[in-house]
């Protein structure tokens, strides 16, 4: 007879089976779509993903706390691209353990997930972000989204088609379990991603979603299973929309711009960097989100 620790461990590795399995998907996908770029717009040999194992620092107990992959790819149509994946545990400092829901009287966690950031060369092809999560403290949950960055400011609106099919899709992958949750979690994203100094939205947005239990974890699971397919989908569909268009030195300055409020807000807001930090995740995978070039102006 099952458990519920038996239960919990079974939900454990089927999220992060899940998990590395996306992210071998989507790396699939994304060396696909960059071998195929144009050698008459993007100079130079077609990327690879290089993907990097790392481990956390062993607690002072001599226990392992896990560890993921980090797996990046510099490319001719992927300027620089990342996707990780990992599943950590161990104990949150006093201090963080306040502000993590169920943590406060138990520090203890453990979490697994993906998150991956696009940086595009073509500043036509909207840079994105997606990643996925299960956590468990004394309660358990989902956590994630995708949202689209474009970084030219004709692209940066509602009614662009590019903003159109990506809520579309988002909204197919939420309306399949609660016609309620994307109008949710589109409000959620459009709050969450948001510089307040600024008074400027990151992107066009998409959804976030975090704390996310329904009370039926298997119906929770396959939600954010279908986030992460979503994002798979309509994804490679816009890059293919815009990879053949060619663009000017001023066209990648306005990039840049928009990068550099990218940088912004992962460093001032950004709750998986801070996760990641305050949780001994590894720095160089933390931080791949930062574009290769950016600019303040």
């Amino acid at each position: 007879m099952e458990t519920p620790a038996d239960s919990l461990e079974s939900r454990k590795n089927a999220a992060r089976a899940w998990f590395e399995d996306l992210a071998s998907r989507i790396i699939a996908a994304f060396e696909t779509l960059e071998a195929g770029a144009d050698p008459a717009l993007y100079n130079g040999d077609a990327g690879t993903f290089v993907r990097t194992p790392w481990r956390r620092t062993v607690s002072a107990e001599g226990q392992d706390q896990g560890g993921g992959v980090m797996g990046m790819m510099r490319g001719r149509l992927f300027e620089k691209v990342g996707v990780h994946v990992s599943t950590v545990h161990g104990a949150f400092s006093p201090d963080f353990a306040k502000q993590v829901k169920g943590a406060a009287a138990d520090p203890r966690f453990w979490a697994t997930g993906i998150s991956l950031i696009a940086h595009m060369k073509n500043p036509y092809v909207p840079a994105v972000h997606m990643n996925t999560r299960m956590i468990v403290t004394t309660e358990s949950w989902f956590g994630g989204g995708a949202d689209l960055n474009p970084t030219l400011d004709a692209q940066r609106r509602a009614d662009h088609d590019d903003a159109q099919d990506f809520h579309a899709r988002m909204k197919a992958a939420c309306d399949g379990f609660d016609a309620g949750w994307y109008a949710k979690y589109k409000k959620w994203a459009d709050e969450y991603f948001f510089l307040p100094h600024r008074g400027e939205h990151r992107g066009v947005g998409g959804i976030f979603y975090d704390h996310h239990d329904s009370g039926d974890w298997a119906r929770d699971f396959a939600f954010t299973q279908n986030v992460g397919l979503a994002f798979l989908d309509i994804y490679p569909q816009i890059v293919r929309r815009h990879w053949t268009t060619p663009w000017s030195d001023a066209e990648r300055h306005e990039q840049a711009k928009w990068r550099g409020r990218y940088v912004e807000f992962n460093l001032l807001y950004d709750r998986g960097t801070t996760f990641g930090l305050k949780t001994g995740g590894n720095v160089e995978s933390i931080l791949s989100s930062m574009p290769p070039i950016a600019e303040w102006r």
